[in-house]
């Protein structure tokens, strides 16, 4: 958990679920550097991977309804039946979710939707790499990229690689491929290929710190928050 001051200068408390592995000591560091936050400590498990996270999502928005406690839900994974369950939470507290929590990737998917729109006969493809302990495929990351580029060509067809396919690329097609190896924090590129000429949007992160502290971003938004579903979109503007 931590405290944030709210628009009424009084602590208010923020539940943070997250899922990059990311120790207490290195969030605690992260929230101690904001002069107007401070850290209360864990609720739970001390880190939820992606495949521990489904199982915790159930106690975090009991508790969270429970209290009337904000929560940010900053992992991937998700199926129908939790999305429904995370809808549902929103109708009575705050409840922020976005699968990358990096303000520099948001920025990169307003960026993506403007070149999508202005280059409508290119190509597209997105290419993202990640460490190999990394357990889903592709990363929530590359499908937000992918949905992105839905909002504007809506006739695109998600293709997840080339394997065995035959024939020529049709110009509906968005290839989304995934690379896995050593300790990649997270690299995402989408690639618009026209005739003579590439434009590539690309984000690489350097270290883990920049999904804490978007993580903390959205917990200091979230408490000035009325109940309702909430992401990067609302945040940044």
């Amino acid at each position: 958990f931590i405290q944030s001051k709210g628009e009424n200068k009084k602590w208010q408390r923020t539940r943070i679920a997250k899922a990059n592995n990311m120790s207490e000591e290195k969030v605690r560091a992260i929230i101690e550097k904001c002069t107007d936050s401070r850290f209360l400590g864990v609720f739970g498990e001390k880190t939820v991977n992606v495949l521990k996270v489904n199982l915790a999502l159930d106690g975090i928005l009991e508790y969270c309804l429970k209290t009337k406690t904000p929560v940010v839900l900053a992992t991937t994974g998700y199926n129908d039946e939790e999305m429904e369950k995370i809808y549902e939470a929103a109708k009575q507290i705050p409840v922020f979710l976005s699968f990358n929590m990096s303000l520099g990737v948001n920025i990169l998917l307003k960026l993506v939707k403007e070149a999508a729109k202005n280059l409508a006969n290119f190509d597209i493809e997105i290419i993202e790499k990640h460490h190999n302990k990394k357990v889903d495929s592709p990363s929530g990351t590359a499908v937000m990229i992918a949905n992105a580029v839905k909002e504007i060509r809506e006739q695109s067809e998600f293709i997840y690689g080339r394997h065995g396919r035959t024939g020529k690329r049709q110009q509906n097609e968005v290839g989304i491929h995934a690379v896995r190896g050593g300790t990649i924090v997270g690299e995402h590129s989408a690639i618009f290929a026209g005739n003579d000429e590439i434009l590539e949007i690309n984000h690489s992160a350097r270290s883990k710190n920049v999904f804490a502290e978007g993580a903390i971003a959205a917990a200091k938004y979230l408490v000035n928050q009325k109940p309702g579903f909430y992401n990067m979109d609302d945040m940044l503007g």
